[in-house]
C-alpha cells in the first residue's frame, strides 16, 4: 500500500499547499525545507514559513544542507512514499531523488508552462505586462520546469496586483490544483502531456533589476513597480537620495523622461511615453509614505528637478 507523501517547500507560497494536504487528511511522512537563513536588516536567523507550519502541526521535518547527501537520500527511500509534492522548494532535485516515489514527483509552478520557466514566474509575468497567468502541476524531470504537464488553471491578473498579491492568489489556487492533481492521478484520470509552444524564462531577480529607466514608457515602469514589489522593489534617485517606488499610476501626457512636473499635493514624473504618478514611496531607511508626505519634507522644484 502507498505509504504517504513527502512535501518539499520553503516560502510562504508553499504554505497553502501543505495546509491543504493536511486538511484533506493526507499522511505527510516528511516535510523537507531549506536551512534557516538570516533575514531582514538585523540578519537574524529565521526558519522558513514551511518549517513554521511543520512544527505547528507536529510533522517530521528535515533541512538538508546538501540535497545530494547520501544519508538524506537513504532516509527518503526508506519512507517508500507514494508522491513527492514540490512547491517552491528552491533547489533542483537530482535524478536519484526524482525516481524514489512510487507515482512520481509533482511540482506546482506559478505560470502556464512552458511560459516563465524558472525561479521568478510571478514577478516576470507582471514586469512583462501579462494580463493572464496561472498555475501548472507537472511531473518533474531533470530539467528546470520542463516536465510533462498534469493540470493547468488560468488566472486573470488585475491592474492592482503586484508580486505579493498575485503570489497569494496563485498560492491558494495552486493548492486546490495540487489536491485535484493527486486525486486524478490516483484514479488514473490524468495523462501527462509534453509541454508545447515556445518556452520563456523567469530568472531570479537581482537588486539591480529594480532600477527604473525613465526613458521607458509609463506602462513599462508601472509594470516594473508591480513586478518587483516586495523585493527587490523598483528604485530611483532624487538629488542623490535613493528611493523605492512602491505604487504608481499611469497618466496621459508628456514630459521629459524623469522630470518632475508636479510636486505640490501629488508627484508626477515624465517618461518616454506618458506620465507616472507616484502614489507610495519609501526613502532609504524610512517607512513607506504617500507622495504628499514625501513632498512635504523636501524642496522639490517642479519642471527642474528629475529622478535619475
Amino acid at each position: 500500500m502507498p505509504s504517504g507523501i513527502v512535501f518539499f517547500g520553503t516560502p510562504e507560497f508553499a504554505v497553502p499547499s501543505l495546509k491543504a494536504l493536511i486538511s484533506k487528511g493526507e499522511r505527510i511522512l516528511l516535510v523537507v525545507t531549506q536551512p534557516d537563513k538570516p533575514k531582514g536588516r538585523g540578519k537574524i536567523i529565521q526558519p522558513s514559513e514551511i518549517k513554521k507550519v511543520a512544527i505547528n502541526y507536529g510533522l517530521p521535518l528535515i533541512q538538508p544542507e546538501k540535497i545530494k547527501d547520501e544519508d538524506f537520500i537513504k532516509s527518503l527511500k526508506s519512507l517508500n512514499p507514494e508522491f513527492f509534492i514540490v512547491v517552491a522548494y528552491g533547489k533542483i532535485l537530482p535524478k536519484e531523488i526524482l525516481e524514489i516515489p512510487q507515482k512520481g514527483c509533482i511540482n506546482l509552478h506559478a505560470s502556464l508552462l512552458p511560459k516563465y520557466r524558472g525561479a521568478a514566474p510571478i514577478q516576470w509575468a507582471l514586469i512583462k505586462g501579462e494580463k493572464i497567468t496561472g498555475v501548472t502541476t507537472m511531473l518533474m524531470d531533470e530539467g528546470v520546469d520542463t516536465g510533462p504537464i498534469l493540470l493547468q488553471k488560468e488566472v486573470l491578473i488585475d491592474d492592482e496586483d503586484n508580486a505579493e498579491s498575485l503570489s497569494k492568489k496563485l498560492s491558494i489556487i495552486g493548492a486546490e490544483l495540487v489536491i485535484e492533481t493527486i486525486d486524478k492521478m490516483r484514479k488514473g484520470n490524468i495523462i501527462p502531456k509534453p509541454q508545447t509552444g515556445e518556452p520563456t524564462y523567469a530568472p531570479q531577480l537581482k537588486k539591480e533589476d529594480g532600477k527604473i529607466n525613465w526613458n521607458e514608457s509609463a506602462i513599462k515602469i508601472f509594470n516594473l513597480v508591480r513586478g518587483t514589489y516586495p523585493w527587490p522593489c523598483a528604485y530611483s534617485f532624487l538629488k542623490d537620495e535613493r528611493v523605492k517606488i512602491i505604487k504608481t499610476e499611469v497618466l496621459k501626457g508628456n514630459a521629459s523622461a524623469g522630470l518632475i512636473i508636479k510636486a505640490k499635493d501629488e508627484l508626477v514624473v515624465g517618461t518616454a511615453d506618458g506620465l507616472i504618478k507616484i502614489l507610495l514611496i519609501q526613502p532609504e531607511g524610512k517607512r513607506v509614505m504617500t507622495a504628499k508626505e514625501f513632498i512635504s519634507g523636501r524642496k522639490i522644484n517642479e519642471g527642474k528637478d528629475s529622478f535619475s
